[in-house]
């Protein structure tokens, strides 16, 4: 029985990935995913403990500094059910954007030398961080069992919030890891600039607790957005405007064409450069 034969051919002109191709490298993917998580918690002494651990001593700092010191409001949710949801609703995008930056150079050995769909790697970064997501999410049922709170039909959306985070940060992701094989800068100034988001991001106080002057410019933030919606289905706190829905949706989508379309422009670049 003869192999079956590969035929690479030269893309287009939009560079647009193929993507049977990338369906055909899916084994590749998972496994990509699959190492990243086992990486990620060898020889650690209480593995994957740490997923919720980090979040949850994060989220009662926020409750005592914005809570207790700085008396901020929430709306009558308790501060670090507040702080916890939005912490976790916030790794969802920046674990996927941090994790899939440097995916390439860390895996510079495969990439100049074997041939498949690089895009699979910083995708499947992804993997990892919904595995994540997946454990922190249990830890907030039980937070949310433990102050009495039912977020009610509302938690219905936390699907299509879950997509527009994992959508928005992967492509930010692909744009970022292409432009990292080139210029290592991208991996001292995106983790600032992370941080930098985070707090420009209502993540950790309200949207009430902004000033009025400046209320405008915050919710102009899609990352707000994002924190609303899924603070919405986790905490059933009022539902944010149709047109923040809707503009969360379309930006994530124009995130992730965008972050492909830097990718495929790069990627031919990668073998020689890296």
């Amino acid at each position: 029985m003869s192999a079956p034969r590969i035929v690479i051919t030269p893309p287009g002109r939009l560079n647009i990935p193929r993507w049977r191709e990338v369906w055909e490298a899916r084994e590749i993917f998972y496994r990509f995913g699959i190492r990243d998580v086992v990486l990620r918690y060898r020889q650690t002494a209480i593995g994957i403990a740490w997923v919720v651990l980090q979040p949850l001593v994060t989220a009662g700092i926020f409750a005592i500094v914005f809570g207790r010191v700085a008396g901020l409001p929430t709306g009558g949710v308790p501060y670090l059910l507040f702080a916890f949801a939005g912490t976790t609703a916030w790794t969802v995008f920046s674990g996927v954007l941090t994790r899939a930056a440097p995916s390439l150079v860390a895996n510079q050995a495969l990439v100049s030398k074997v041939f498949f769909p690089r895009v699979v790697v910083p995708l499947s970064t992804s993997l990892s961080v919904m595995l994540d997501f997946c454990v922190s999410l249990v830890m907030l049922g039980v937070l949310l069992v433990v102050y009495g709170v039912n977020p009610g039909w509302a938690l219905l959306g936390l699907p299509l919030w879950t997509v527009c985070a994992v959508t928005f940060g992967s492509g930010l992701g692909l744009a970022a890891s292409a432009v990292m094989v080139k210029y290592r800068d991208v991996t001292y100034v995106l983790p600032w600039l992370v941080q930098v988001l985070m707090y420009a991001t209502p993540v950790a106080y309200s949207l009430d607790a902004v000033p009025a002057n400046l209320s405008w410019l915050f919710a102009a933030n899609p990352l707000t957005w994002l924190m609303e919606c899924f603070r919405w289905s986790m905490l059933g706190t009022p539902a944010p405007p149709l047109w923040q829905i809707a503009g969360l949706i379309a930006v994530s989508a124009l995130a992730l064409a965008g972050g492909l379309l830097v990718f495929q422009q790069r990627e031919r670049e990668f073998a020689d450069v890296i």
